[in-house]
């Protein structure tokens, strides 16, 4: 049975028995990179912008719990 994909994993971990951990999740910070990429080549997707980048960063993510 395959891990269910961590959604909020920090993007830039604190060590470890640290309290403070606000901030961007790595599925935002993929999101964001991938949103980048969109708005500067214009590519044409079928779902607007943000949709279709949580969509390519939850297959990130799944890719990355498959190592």
């Amino acid at each position: 049975m395959s891990q269910p994909i961590n959604y909020v994993a920090p993007v830039f971990p604190t060590p470890a028995g640290t309290q403070h951990n606000d901030g961007m999740t790595l599925r935002d910070y993929f999101a964001a990179a991938i949103m980048q990429g969109l708005m500067s080549s214009q590519c044409q997707v079928d779902d607007p912008y943000p949709i279709y980048a949580y969509r390519i960063a939850d297959a990130m993510l799944k890719a990355r719990e498959a190592k």
